[in-house]
């Protein structure tokens, strides 16, 4: 069975219709998982959520999904973030507000722990470093956790460090070691590579592979435009940033 492993779609439709198509390009994806931010940032959160739904994703909650449907603040959010959050709560249905409000910050699927920010602090802590594995690893018994939030794509395996995606991508074996694996962000990705990020866990194989795919970022900037979003916002999605 093959697992679409996303997060941070971040309402980028384009960019998450070029993941299932290159993830499907040669087998099919039996299951997703979305690791949480769904909306926020981008023009069209709508049609991103109806899509993990058709899909019957797996999916767990994000702060900026947590702060579109009034569970948290926007005051920890810079401006510009508040101001794009905002705009992506009007957009929402009851129904998906009701969807959104139902999502668990963190979420068990054997092999693996699926949380957005950390185990300690599923919606607001970041996991970039090392430390910060190793402390995510005391507060689950789970020898896999798959994060996002921090819109880099990485796998950091016990006693060997953290190895980023880089242009490639590469696999990552289970094994007996420990596990913390971010498959990156679908709509905006931080780590100087614009393409969309995913992985897929190949349950076979035992592994999990990271993963980069094109998509007409243009066409994601028009429609931010078209919604009043802001410029920043824009720009940024031409440089990975």
């Amino acid at each position: 069975m093959r697992t679409l492993i996303i997060s941070d779609i971040h309402s980028n439709s384009h960019a998450l219709s070029a993941v299932f198509a290159q993830a499907e390009q040669n087998e099919p994806v039996d299951k997703v998982m979305c690791l949480g931010d769904t909306v926020g940032y981008g023009p069209s959160p709508m049609s991103c959520l109806e899509r993990l739904r058709e899909r019957d994703a797996v999916s767990i909650l994000g702060n900026h999904d947590a702060a579109a449907v009034g569970i948290v603040s926007t005051d920890g959010f810079n401006p510009i973030a508040a101001e794009a959050n905002k705009w992506n709560a009007d957009q929402l249905t009851g129904d998906a507000h009701k969807y959104l409000r139902s999502l668990p910050q963190q979420l068990q699927d054997d092999p693996f722990l699926l949380v957005h920010g950390t185990p300690k602090d599923p919606l607001w802590d970041y996991l970039v470093t090392y430390g910060q594995a190793v402390e995510a690893w005391e507060y689950t018994e789970n020898f896999v956790v798959l994060v996002g939030h921090s819109h880099l794509q990485f796998a950091c395996v016990a006693g060997a460090g953290i190895e980023q995606g880089g242009p490639e991508g590469f696999n990552i074996p289970l094994g007996h070691a420990r596990l913390v694996v971010n498959p990156g962000s679908v709509g905006q990705p931080r780590d100087g590579d614009p393409r969309a990020a995913y992985a897929i866990y190949d349950d076979d194989r035992r592994s999990i592979r990271l993963h980069r795919a094109w998509y007409d970022i243009t066409a994601t900037q028009r429609d931010m435009a078209d919604a009043g979003l802001p410029e920043s916002l824009i720009s940024r999605l031409s440089f990975g940033r």
